[in-house]
């Protein structure tokens, strides 16, 4: 096991590469870039030296030398600066994070809240109404995209009822209540477009499980139901749901970048769509940079949960 996952956190230093020079490079040969936006802004400046101004950023030297610079940097601990406020990129980040972790723990938690018990109730009551129901509650999940739903959620309560979620945000340690009500909405809409396909994916592993041998010898035997489905057939039928759930967590994280920009959460998906709106390189390849390294890290803690719950799986 210490092999493996030596060796995993090995395979991440080369994805971490790329990553962070296609970023790099694409920032910086799309059109438009930082210093035209700079100039745009000073439109009436007419003193303005653009390349004195390029000098000053960092931004007259060649791409190779920019991404050693830095990179060397990111070595250090130092992610640079923003281009537009000369905040660290770290200080940036510490101060935004805690709204995406928080944003994404409540999705992920109101979504297997939902998907795991309906997938297992349809599983055991296969070809019953509520089975039926749970079916088509799994596909209207799976087929209504969550940036839609939270725009009508934005829209139509203003129009309607003259009632819209709170603009400001509220820090969970000045007022935990208000927090959570500002949270609960965007993170209920997330987590249940992401339960569909695990609430599918459930159920089509329990009915599977259920079919095996021991199973059958467990029913025969005379065990309660809960202690067959609990102990015998769930922990079998997960290895592939956690699958499911590792694979949904990028997506999550794709998630958190509109509804932050939805619901005005100053997390780190809205500082994203700022970095990128303004052409802030630092900040951009910085968020990428963490990102990045979360999605990973998360990959790598799925393959590691197969071995708890399939003790049959070793790895070496």
């Amino acid at each position: 096991m210490r092999a493996y996952v030596i060796r995993r956190l090995f395979l991440i230093i080369p994805t971490l590469f790329l990553v962070t020079v296609i970023v790099f490079l694409t920032m910086r040969l799309v059109p438009g870039s930082v210093i035209d936006l700079m100039v745009s802004q000073r439109e009436f400046d007419t003193g303005i030296d653009r390349a004195e101004l390029e000098r000053e950023l960092g931004l007259d030297l060649p791409l190779h030398v920019q991404y050693g610079r830095w990179m060397a940097g990111v070595f250090r601990g130092d992610f640079g600066k923003s281009l537009w406020t000369y905040r660290h990129v770290l200080d940036e980040m510490r101060t935004r994070l805690p709204v995406s972790i928080e944003l994404g723990i409540l999705a992920i938690l109101i979504g297997q809240m939902v998907a795991l018990p309906v997938g297992i109730y349809s599983a055991i009551r296969q070809d019953t109404a509520g089975d039926y129901i749970g079916r088509s509650v799994a596909i209207a999940f799976v087929c209504v995209p969550a940036f839609w739903l939270g725009t009508m959620v934005m829209v139509y309560p203003s129009i309607w009822w003259d009632w819209a979620p709170s603009m400001e945000y509220i820090p969970l340690v000045k007022d935990p209540v208000g927090n959570l009500g500002m949270f609960i909405l965007p993170a209920t809409i997330m987590g249940l477009a992401s339960s569909g396909t695990t609430m599918r994916m459930t159920r089509t592993m329990m009915l599977e499980v259920l079919r095996q041998d021991y199973i059958r010898t467990a029913w025969s035997k005379g065990l309660r139901e809960q202690l067959v489905i609990m102990r015998h057939a769930l922990k079998n039928a997960l290895i592939p749901v956690i699958t499911i759930i590792g694979m949904g967590i990028p997506v999550l994280v794709g998630g958190t970048v509109i509804m932050e920009q939805i619901f005005c959460l100053p997390g780190m998906g809205r500082l994203l769509i700022e970095a990128l709106n303004t052409r802030d390189y630092p900040m951009l390849s910085g968020v990428n940079l963490f990102i990045a390294a979360f999605v990973l890290m998360t990959n790598l803690a799925v393959d590691l949960s197969y071995a708890y719950l399939d003790p049959r799986i070793r790895y070496r």
